[in-house]
C-alpha cells in the first residue's frame, strides 16, 4: 500500500531503453527506484536531474519503489476525447437512412 506522504528528489540515473531509473531523495533517504509505469501521462519522458514528486511503495518482493510519480515542471498530457457512443448511434441512423432511401428510389 502506497504512503501518502509525497516526497521530493532527482532523478539520478535514468536507462530510456529499459524504462527506469533510480532517485535521489531530498531527505537523504537511499536511492529508490522508479519505472516509466509510475509517471503515467506526463507529456514527456523523464531525464537525468529531473526533480520528481513521488509517493513510496513496496513492490512484490518487499523493495522500495516510487508511485504516482511526476516530473516537475512537466504538464500531464492531454488526453484525447473518446468519442461520444450517441455520436456513433447518430452516424449509423444517418448510414441506415441514407440506405433505404437509396434503395427506395434505384
Amino acid at each position: 500500500m502506497a504512503d501518502t506522504t509525497i516526497l521530493k528528489g532527482v532523478l539520478k540515473t535514468w536507462k530510456d531503453d529499459r524504462g527506469f531509473g533510480f532517485i535521489q531523495p531530498d531527505n537523504g533517504d537511499k536511492d529508490i527506484f522508479v519505472h516509466i509505469s509510475s509517471l503515467k501521462g506526463m507529456a514527456r519522458r523523464p531525464v537525468r536531474g529531473d526533480v520528481l514528486f513521488y509517493e513510496v511503495a513496496r513492490d512484490t518482493g518487499g523493495k522500495l519503489k516510487a508511485v504516482n510519480a511526476r516530473i516537475e515542471g512537466v504538464a500531464y498530457e492531454q488526453k484525447s476525447a473518446k468519442p461520444k457512443l450517441w455520436l456513433w448511434l447518430l452516424a449509423l441512423v444517418l448510414g441506415l437512412v441514407s440506405a433505404a432511401v437509396a434503395a427506395y428510389f434505384l
